[in-house]
């Protein structure tokens, strides 16, 4: 792995503690709003991207190179609606994606298999993450002022495992 490549990864694995943080945060919100359910699938989110922020990790040592760790900015803290939340999240994960996409660019123009095949992960997650932002977007649109609606949504997020 060259100087390069390393680089975009530390710095991927910066933006996905700062996803970790940003759900967290996130799930904050949801839980002085009473949505128990819906902070409880932004927590697993959470979770799931500081997995991703390990994995990067784990891949860097693995090939001899540096991790440094960088500064993770204060994510917002207040919305203007659960709808806010999740179109938030959803902008930031297509930010995510473009992310990975120049990352494995960039493995390509430098001849870095191992970090290509590595990366090809994170883009099939990718679509997944922008598969479930987008549905919860589009449901909470359809929901509209609905508080039933709401606390439906609220019941279903919940259940995720």
């Amino acid at each position: 792995m060259n100087d390069k490549v390393a680089k975009s990864f530390n710095e991927q694995i910066q933006a996905e503690f700062y996803s970790a943080y940003m759900y967290y945060a996130m799930s904050l919100y949801c839980e002085g709003k009473n949505l128990k359910g819906i902070a409880s699938w932004l927590k697993k989110q959470y979770e799931e991207e500081r997995e991703h922020a390990m994995r990067l990790i784990g891949h860097v040592q693995d090939r001899g190179q540096t991790v440094t760790l960088m500064a993770i900015e204060q994510p917002q803290a207040e919305y203007a609606s659960i709808l806010e939340v999740f179109e938030k999240s959803l902008a930031h994960e297509k930010y995510v994606t473009k992310r990975i996409h120049d990352m494995y660019a960039l493995a390509v123009k430098e001849k870095d298999y191992a970090a290509q095949n590595h990366l090809q992960w994170f883009i099939d997650e990718q679509v997944e993450e922008e598969a479930s932002f987008t549905e919860i977007v589009e449901t909470l649109k359809l929901i509209g002022d609905s508080p039933i609606g709401l606390f439906q949504l609220n019941a279903q997020l919940g259940k995720r495992e």
